[in-house]
């Protein structure tokens, strides 16, 4: 009975359907946020989402008694357990919040996904460095949100008004999103020389950290690489191991049996 069940739960169909039924129940949330296709269908999808809870129970169970005590102990598998577990709690009036968190359920593809899982646990990796980044970030913006207080609080106390209010005004301007037109453009109708502001912290928190940021991602991403291709590496020149020594065994055999056969004759 386990290695049976063993061999269902480790089986590419069982991981396939599990993935399938992700994707499914993901279309069926999307269609919860209409009212008109909630008034019309909503017995049917409330169906099929209890049938897919019961499912990933079902799975987690069945990947409990499988590995047992090492079910806890590996991250990913965990993460599925708290996933189907939030899914269990009732979604009534007093745990609403619950049927809200139901939709963390897509994440299990993360887990289901194997080349998913191992660009998140790159990106996991660089955690350390983008950390750094961040605080030198946090440290530029603080600088610079000082700065525009003092200069614009009393022209634009809508934009600059507060410490708040600066960091908020700063972050938009470092998305580029109207910071010229929106932004820029009419503090220097008043100040006429905001531009010299302004530039210099863009070059800095725009096109300096965030590509900072992503350069750490992509190398991340080639060091990911640069370990898949040792691990293909490793796994030919084992292969290529294995079946040397199968011919060698094989040319031994071969060898004895010709003397067995020159003995047999001379006899």
């Amino acid at each position: 009975m386990y290695k049976i069940i063993k061999s269902l739960v480790e089986s590419a169909i069982f991981q396939n359907f599990i993935i399938a039924l992700i994707i499914l129940n993901g279309i069926t949330m999307g269609f919860e946020t209409s009212n008109s296709i909630m008034q019309s269908y909503s017995k049917f999808i409330l169906a099929f989402d209890k049938i897919v809870i019961t499912v990933f129970t079902i799975e987690i169970i069945l990947r409990i008694y499988v590995h047992k005590f090492a079910f806890f102990k590996d991250p990913w598998s965990l993460f599925d357990f708290f996933i189907v577990a939030i899914s269990l709690f009732p979604a009534n009036e007093t745990f609403s919040i619950f049927r809200i968190l139901r939709v963390f359920r897509l994440f299990r593809l993360i887990t289901v996904v194997p080349q998913m899982r191992k660009i998140v646990a790159a990106l996991l990796g660089v955690i350390p460095g983008m950390l750094s980044i961040m605080a030198l970030m946090s440290l530029i913006f603080y600088i610079f949100a000082i700065i525009s207080t003092n200069l614009y609080s009393e022209t634009f106390p809508q934009w600059f008004g507060t410490l708040g209010e600066s960091f908020y005004t700063l972050f938009q301007v470092m998305t580029l999103e109207s910071w010229s037109m929106g932004i820029v453009r009419p503090l220097m109708e008043e100040h006429p020389f905001a531009w010299m502001f302004f530039i210099p912290f863009i070059f800095v928190a725009t096109f300096v950290m965030v590509n900072l940021i992503v350069a750490i991602i992509v190398d991340a991403m080639a060091v990911l690489k640069e370990s898949e291709e040792t691990n293909i590496i490793t796994e030919v020149k084992g292969g290529q191991n294995g079946l040397k020594e199968e011919i060698e065994d094989l040319k031994n055999e071969i060898k004895e049996l010709k003397e067995i056969i020159v003995n047999s004759k001379n006899n």
